[in-house]
């Protein structure tokens, strides 16, 4: 049996993507080439891997086994190549990151300062898109990770938590009462727009209690829903960790709801059947290590 390296990464491929016209465009060769691959390696090993349909491909339960060994050991050689060029300094190399507006200015902008100054040759290219935006970007291959509001549920990504955020309502007046859900639903509110994850979840909660929330005003960014807060255009949903410089100027005083809504994570995400840049392995140590309470790194 002679079967190549190449052989099984363009089996992993297609498996991961059940879509040969996918993996060939991932792999920059011809579809004609990948399903010729598959069915030379289908003759090798004497298995049929796929079954051929109509809108795609699945896998058999042999080519299922086969793709969860071959992956494995695909990751295990990208690792060990990571390791020996780890022996050497950070050189060359480019990060492709994508994050919203908020998440640029409250997570990544400090990040990005301390990593500049670690690895000064790394070209840095952040592409600015709010977080469905982003995880789209992330699984068409166009960026290395995303910072992104969660929760998000997706089988293609490994997605990580890094803190914890609350969202909160806000206004130019100190409050007089608590509000129950109904009752917030009824003021003047001020919310991001739809395209947001962030707007997404307070839509879900409100609608898991029976209501449907009918903004006044739907912005664009997490600063202006601050501003028109601010001077008194309504009552904006903010996350409260980003706003806390207004919170404790006195500039804008949260409104209580008879229940808080609950917590949700700020998190970063990458797509599981591809092998992280080295860049990307040392910005993602860099995360891990920062305190976003205090905005620094421990």
């Amino acid at each position: 049996m002679n079967i190549k390296l190449e052989q099984y990464k363009i089996f992993n491929e297609a498996a991961s993507t059940l879509s040969f016209s996918l993996a060939a465009k991932n792999l920059f060769i011809s579809q004609s080439a990948v399903s010729q691959t598959i069915l030379s390696l289908e003759k090798q090993l004497n298995t049929k891997l796929f079954i051929r349909q109509a809108k795609g491909v699945t896998l058999t339960h042999e080519g299922s086994l086969l793709h969860k060994k071959i992956n494995e050991a695909l990751s295990l050689i990208t690792s060990a190549e990571n390791d020996l060029i780890s022996s050497k300094e950070l050189e060359t190399g480019e990060l492709i990151i994508g994050a919203g507006d908020t998440l640029c200015e409250n997570f990544l902008l400090p990040l990005l300062v301390q990593f500049r100054k670690m690895y000064p040759h790394i070209k840095i290219n952040v592409i600015n898109r709010t977080s469905l935006e982003t995880i789209q970007l992330i699984k068409n291959g166009q960026i290395d990770l995303g910072l992104i509001n969660l929760p998000v549920y997706d089988e293609s990504l490994e997605i990580k938590n890094c803190f914890e955020v609350h969202d909160i309502f806000v206004s130019s007046t100190p409050p007089s009462h608590p509000y129950t859900y109904q009752q917030m639903s009824k003021e003047n509110l001020i919310l991001l727009e739809k395209s947001s994850n962030s707007r997404n979840y307070i839509d879900q909660y409100f609608a898991s209690h029976g209501i449907i929330l009918h903004p006044e005003m739907e912005l664009g960014a997490h600063e202006l829903l601050l501003e028109f807060a601010k001077e008194g255009l309504g009552i904006s949903c903010v996350i409260q960790e980003f706003s806390k410089d207004l919170l404790e100027q006195k500039k804008l005083f949260p409104i209580p709801l008879e229940k808080s809504i609950p917590s949700r994570h700020i998190g970063y995400a990458y797509l599981k059947r591809k092998s992280l840049s080295l860049a990307s392995l040392k910005f993602i140590e860099l995360i891990n290590k920062y305190d976003s309470t205090n905005e620094t790194l421990i």
